[in-house]
């Protein structure tokens, strides 16, 4: 346990959970999409649905996806900055399961070269998230380390040829996931690194036979590749 996870996050209340973590799964998003974002359908989940409005959740997922960070005084009127910046955003509901976390949210997001990204993330507590699903593929990772997702064909070879760049750019790998559709199917890679990834390490593996979609993203004080 660090000081963070004592007092929790500095940030724009009220609560870290329905704010400052929805701060960061907007901003999270908007990294992960490259992009400004055109477009935004956001759908609450659970607890996120049911108080989410009375803690300014929907006003903190639109300050993320703004680019704007936990503590930015400009929160509140993030309705407004969206207008300005010509982004249209609309809001519903959405039953993501028994097994999701209640502060749970879907983000439908079009940028602004028409590229579409779908993220399924949950608020933990304490202001700390975690991206659960990336495209309908599950991910699982919380946003604070470069991580490396890549969606490929499920066959023999791939994880090698990514753990073996990674080896050779000296990047050490603190978590890995493997996903797949279903045999000889569509499949996913999500690395955590203690490093970040070199710009030329992601280009080589994007032509890489059978590698549909790499995505970087650079951490929590970086972005996206």
């Amino acid at each position: 346990m660090n000081l963070f996870d004592i007092v929790g996050p500095v940030m724009v209340g009220p609560s870290s959970s329905h704010t400052a973590g929805a701060v960061r799964i907007g901003l999270v998003s908007r990294k992960l999409l490259g992009e400004e974002i055109k477009e935004a359908q956001i759908l609450f989940h659970g607890s996120f649905l049911a108080t989410g409005k009375g803690h300014g959740t929907d006003r903190a997922i639109v300050a993320g996806l703004l680019n704007m960070s936990v503590d930015d005084a400009r929160i509140p009127e993030s309705f407004k900055y969206a207008e300005d910046a010509g982004m249209k955003v609309t809001f519903g509901s959405i039953d993501l399961g028994e097994d999701a976390h209640p502060n749970s949210v879907r983000l439908i997001l079009t940028g602004e070269s028409e590229r579409k990204l779908e993220i399924t993330a949950s608020s933990v507590g304490g202001g700390r998230i975690m991206i659960n699903q990336l495209d309908g593929l599950t991910t699982n990772f919380s946003g604070d380390y470069p991580t490396l997702i890549v969606h490929n064909l499920d066959q023999p070879g791939h994880i090698a040829e990514v753990t073996s760049m990674l080896q050779h750019k000296s990047v050490n790998v603190a978590t890995m996931q493997l996903y797949r559709s279903h045999r000889g199917g569509s499949a996913v890679m999500v690395l955590e690194c203690d490093q970040p990834v070199p710009e030329e390490g992601i280009q080589w593996l994007k032509n890489l036979e059978g590698i549909v979609k790499v995505t970087y993203y650079s951490g929590t004080n970086g972005g996206q590749k």
